[in-house]
């Protein structure tokens, strides 16, 4: 089974997108938390 299909059911456009929303704050908090240490 391809990760990703041309048409995706839609529990998996929402998984993704759940995932999508979870990595993107992930990164996003790493990055303020890497920015606020190089600031002291």
């Amino acid at each position: 089974m391809p990760v990703l299909e041309p048409n995706p059911p839609d529990s998996h456009r929402k998984l993704l997108g759940i995932l999508g929303i979870f990595l993107g704050v992930v990164v996003v908090v790493s990055i303020i938390a890497t920015v606020a240490q190089s600031m002291g």
